[in-house]
């Protein structure tokens, strides 16, 4: 059985270099055994359940498409608005609840911390789909396995991570991953987004080349990837700043004309302007292969929570 049966999955530094190349290589597997057949009966009697307080198309429906494909079933409490919450109920409350109807929870919460909330009172395993600003690990899973699949390898990489680098959960706990890998990474972001100091701090501590600018273009010439962010127009107070920076990074064919040379382009999606549709033909443009892999990934890991791979 994988080191993760029984587990909670709440943060990218919890990861081994080991562990994260097993859950690369069974995420693998499964992709080859969705060739062969639809579905798989591993977790057949199993069920999840997926508490979501925040919006979310890829996370909730690709942790849904994967328990499904695995032969287990799904249980959700629909919005927020329909659910006991409304009522007052706490999170604690609520996930001790579903811990009487599942096997495993997946939460995403508007709270940072509030996964480890969860987590602290279920006796089951719990997995990180978002806690406000602060860890999506599962993404961070899916972008690793995207980054090896599309240029080969993880190893001597720079990479440049663009856009709203202060709020952007994805980006947090990316980087965690990829400091496994001494990967070189660049921060573009204006200067009221920029990534937390103490994550920068804590690359800068274990060696990791952290370069910090606004020019787009300086780091896409000596970077291998560009991983784009959105602007969150809901992490800002004043509306105002908003519209003001929200245009502020935008990848175009008259970007990547200029850019003269081939990149591997990663986004987490939702993506509102800063990636124009014009991109999505361009070879290199890989978002959308990487929302497919979201789905061999999260097969990989509630297979391993659940104590079956």
């Amino acid at each position: 059985m994988g080191s993760l049966k029984g587990k909670d999955i709440l943060h990218g530094n919890q990861f081994s270099r080991k562990e994260i190349d097993v859950i690369l290589k069974i995420a693998s597997d499964f992709k080859k055994e969705l060739k062969k057949k639809d579905s798989l009966t591993l977790l057949r009697g199993k069920i999840l359940a997926t508490l979501f307080y925040e919006p979310s198309t890829r996370t909730r429906l690709s942790f849904e498409a994967a328990m499904q494909r695995l032969g287990g079933g799904v249980i959700g409490m629909g919005s927020v608005e329909s659910s006991s919450v409304a009522k007052g109920e706490t999170l604690a409350d609520t996930v001790q609840t579903v811990c009487q109807y599942a096997d495993a929870i997946v939460i995403r919460h508007p709270r940072t911390g509030s996964a480890k909330e969860a987590a602290d009172v279920a006796p089951i395993p719990v997995i990180n789909a978002g806690d406000g600003t602060g860890q999506h690990p599962t993404q961070a899973l899916l972008d690793i396995y995207t980054i090896k699949k599309e240029i080969g390898s993880l190893k001597n990489l720079t990479i440049a991570m663009v856009g709203d680098l202060k709020n952007g959960r994805t980006v947090h706990a990316l980087v965690e991953l990829l400091s496994l890998f001494q990967t070189r990474l660049y921060f573009v972001s204006p200067g009221a987004l920029r990534m937390p100091e103490a994550i920068t701090a804590n690359l800068k501590g274990k060696g990791i080349d952290v370069v910090e600018t606004e020019d787009m273009m300086k780091a896409a010439s000596e970077s291998d990837l560009l991983y784009m962010t959105r602007i969150q127009k809901e992490r800002f107070e004043d509306l105002s700043e908003y519209e003001r920076i929200k245009g502020y990074y935008i990848i175009d064919g008259d970007f990547l004309g200029k850019l003269k040379k081939k990149i591997t382009i990663l986004h987490p999606l939702p993506r509102v302007n800063e990636i124009s549709p014009e991109v999505d033909s361009y070879p290199g443009a890989a978002y959308f292969r990487q929302v497919r892999n979201g789905v061999f990934i999260r097969m990989a890991l509630l297979a391993m929570v659940l104590g079956k791979r």
